[in-house]
């Protein structure tokens, strides 16, 4: 087994990721995007896509870099520090992973587009509260050589800026999930920023047209392609989760050595130096799931399940920590709109429920060790 520490080469992927994201996507500028109300910022898009981070799952023969789940994370983890605002979980990890699943000279024309960062995607799954793809309902009724899609779909990141759907429906015997163009006649959008003040949209679908090369990959067989992909952006959203939990970290320590009380800094209270050093053995720990979930996507992905649920419950909880500990060790101006602590807190928040919570990431894990 490898060992859970970061490789040379993933080391210098994560100093030139942290290089330039201090550059171009601090969290000051995510606090310009939020005070504006913008949710996407293409020219940063197309940055990261010129660096090869929008075909870091694409394989070199469609244009992409192709550096692996452990990479991809690795980048997630980065843009957590920061709380860069980008499509790159649900277009580059997740769809490009769906993608690649289908070996047709449409999907290969697509990872390519992706590559390049002039296509993007969101994944319109879930239908409830709770995550739960198997459970989707939306019908994809027979239509000559097509099918007809009717239906409503909820918290779709990214729904509203992406060029592409892909779309879970429930046709005859089972599931099948559809590519379509989001502004297809029928499809009726409406965007809504979360409280992390990133982009999710409910999408209405109402006798949408969608013919047979509309499907990726078979008929009532959406999970082959679609599980990867939800794993993939499982084990990047715990990436990020992870980097944010992070800066979190430090913007409390930074605090912890400046702010004094009674002529000392507080950080040399012992109290608030053991809280810290918890934190920071949970960074320590969730990083380690991190690597590892990366490692197993890489190398044995059928058998990947339960690294990935793992490292997102982890995450989920850890992340969940580092903003708590950080607003209260901060005292009254962790609360306040003018620190950004509470980005951090929100962001954590949409974080633990997307693509599952603690609970379904746990139970996963508690089945696959057989309790």
């Amino acid at each position: 087994m490898s060992k859970l520490v970061l490789t040379e080469e993933e080391t210098m992927l994560a100093d030139m990721a942290r290089g330039f994201l201090d550059g171009a996507a601090p969290v000051s500028t995510f606090r310009k995007m939020r005070d504006a109300g913008e949710t996407h910022d293409p020219k940063l898009w197309k940055e990261m896509a010129d660096m090869g981070w929008a075909g870091v799952l694409v394989p070199e023969a469609a244009g992409g870099s192709d550096m692996g789940f452990a990479a991809a994370n690795v980048i997630a983890q980065e843009m957590g520090k920061t709380l860069a605002v980008s499509p790159f979980l649900s277009t580059a990890v997740m769809a490009a992973t769906a993608l690649r699943q289908v070996s047709d000279d449409r999907a290969k024309a697509a990872l390519a587009k992706i590559a390049t960062g002039d296509v993007t995607y969101a994944l319109a799954i879930d239908e409830g509260i709770k995550h739960d793809p198997d459970a989707s309902a939306m019908e994809a009724k027979a239509d000559g050589n097509g099918f007809r899609l009717t239906g409503k779909k909820t918290f779709v990141v990214d729904g509203a800026m992406a060029d592409r759907l892909l779309v879970l429906a429930k046709t005859s015997d089972g599931l099948t999930l559809f590519d379509i163009p989001a502004d297809r006649a029928g499809i009726i959008r409406d965007k809504s920023n979360m409280i992390d003040a990133r982009d999710a949209a409910k999408i209405d679908f109402d006798n949408v047209e969608a013919t047979g090369e509309d499907v990726l990959g078979q008929v009532d067989n959406a999970m082959s392609v679609l599980r990867p992909a939800l794993r993939a952006g499982q084990a990047a959203l715990a990436a990020e989760m992870a980097g944010l939990a992070a800066g979190a970290f430090d913007m409390t320590v930074g605090y912890l050595k400046e702010r004094k009380q009674f002529g000392i800094e507080i950080g040399r209270f012992q109290a608030l130096q053991h809280r810290a050093a918890h934190l920071w053995c949970e960074t320590e720990v969730t990083a380690s799931a991190i690597l590892n979930a990366g490692r197993m996507l890489d190398s044995d992905p059928e058998n990947a399940e339960m690294a990935v649920s793992l490292a997102k419950a982890k995450a989920t909880s850890t992340a969940t920590l580092a903003v708590q500990e950080g607003v209260q060790m901060h005292g009254g101006i962790g609360m306040t709109d003018a620190y950004d602590m509470g980005f951090y807190m929100k962001r954590a928040r949409v974080g633990a429920e997307w693509l599952g919570d603690y609970s379904y990431h746990a139970e996963k894990v508690a089945a696959l060790r057989g309790f």
